[in-house]
């Protein structure tokens, strides 16, 4: 078919609906939502579409029921009734749009796509299927931030989303994260987060580096919570774009509270911890049947030797027979393993390092926990880093490896 694209407003506007069965329930819903006044005219009708508060006619079709009607949708089983319907509207010059046969009618029913205030509407050359499927193109391709999709104005009300970026590859970000890094007006980047992400930004964009390291820091917190409120306050989309998930040692919890105190929209994408994705990546699995059957995640970035300030129990971790998983441990590994074994954790115990998990240059290293620092500085090894202790480390040690896709 060769037409004139139009997004009709039927708001108000009386619909009339033909047919009872699943595609009308389909088009009557789809109408409510666009605020039509639908009536449905059909000898049956389904549960749905009973229970959707619409006049239902129950009886067979006949040509008052055009009366005051913007738009017809014939959508019955029966072609007769289909074309009867389609040649009446014709008549009174009411558009028409046939289910069963789409060059029967004089108007069509597009595949449509709704987000962030943008309609997308795709007919295939009355092929239903081929619209479909370039319809979920489009909404995959939204939805992955590949297609261009920015507002030209700036938004009404600013916002921040404190986005979690995964533990460094970019393809491990959640969709709902990487589709408002792709719409957002202002990037607050951390140093660990999936930094190629913003190369795919348009030069419009403010990219504002905290770039904080344990002996680095561009922004101090406060001016980290400051800067987000103040470029919500503009009208500005701030996403606040971590590595790993913005509530495990990311300080989202800061963030947010400092949003809300200035009364700024503030919402929370989750993000893929290394502390999950680093094991996963080294193929330690941090519970196995019948070696543990529970892990806990620490930070080591204070002294262990002095357990008032760090506020961490070494002696109960120590003896738990779950798997152990420190990060921000590096430079204390040493003293860490030296702890754990001083409150009875065997020095034979399994233990690994895993460096840049998931991203090039990703190095593993095992050893014993008493061997485990010296086997680090011996291979080089440093932060970021994330390290695993327990049995699990050589569950899978010697196990055939899949190859990688």
């Amino acid at each position: 078919m060769t037409g004139y694209p139009l997004l009709l407003d039927v708001t108000g506007r009386r619909v009339l609906v033909v047919g009872g069965g699943k595609v009308g329930t389909r088009r009557t819903v789809a109408l409510r939502e666009a605020g039509a006044d639908v009536v449905v005219v059909a000898p049956e009708a389904t549960a749905e579409m009973l229970a959707l508060g619409v006049t239902v006619l129950r009886r067979p079709f006949a040509t008052p029921d055009l009366d005051g009607a913007w738009l017809a949708i014939a959508c019955t089983d029966d072609a007769v009734v289909n074309a009867a319907v389609a040649a009446a509207a014709e008549q009174r010059r009411i558009f028409c749009v046939r289910s069963d046969a789409a060059p029967g009618g004089t108007a069509r029913t597009p595949a449509v796509l709704r987000r962030d205030g943008m309609t997308v509407a795709i007919t295939g050359g009355d092929d239903p299927r081929r619209s479909v499927a370039l319809r979920e193109a489009i909404s995959a391709a939204l939805d992955l931030g590949t297609l261009p999709a920015r507002r030209v104005r700036p938004a009404a009300t600013g916002s921040v989303a404190l986005v979690g970026g995964g533990p460094g590859d970019p393809e491990l970000i959640t969709v709902r994260g990487r589709r408002l890094v792709a719409s957002a007006d202002v990037v607050v980047v951390d140093r660990l987060a999936p930094r190629e992400l913003l190369d795919e930004l348009p030069d419009t964009v403010e990219v504002i580096d905290c770039g904080k390291s344990a002996h680095r820091h561009n922004l101090r917190q406060h001016e980290i919570n400051a800067l987000l409120v103040e470029r919500a306050q503009a009208g500005k989309r701030v996403v606040r774009l971590k590595g790993g998930d913005p509530f495990v040692f990311g300080r989202g919890g800061e963030e947010w509270l400092a949003c809300v105190a200035a009364g700024v929209p503030v919402t929370v994408v989750p993000g893929l911890s290394s502390a999950l994705a680093a094991p996963a990546a080294a193929a330690i699995p941090l519970t196995h049947r019948g070696i543990a059957a529970d892990f806990t995640v620490v930070s080591g970035h204070l002294d262990p030797g002095r357990p008032e300030d760090t506020g961490v129990d070494w002696a109960a971790l120590a003896v738990t027979p779950g798997t152990l998983v420190l990060l921000m441990s590096m430079e204390r590994l040493d003293l860490i393993a030296a702890a754990l074994i001083a409150h009875g954790r065997p020095a034979s115990t399994p233990a690994a390092v895993v460096q840049r998990a998931t991203l090039p240059g990703e190095r593993i290293v095992r050893a014993p926990l008493a061997g485990l620092a010296d086997a680090v500085r011996a291979a080089g090894v440093g932060a970021p880093a994330v390290i695993v202790v327990g049995d699990v480390v050589d569950v899978l040690v010697g196990a055939p490896q899949p190859a990688r896709p």
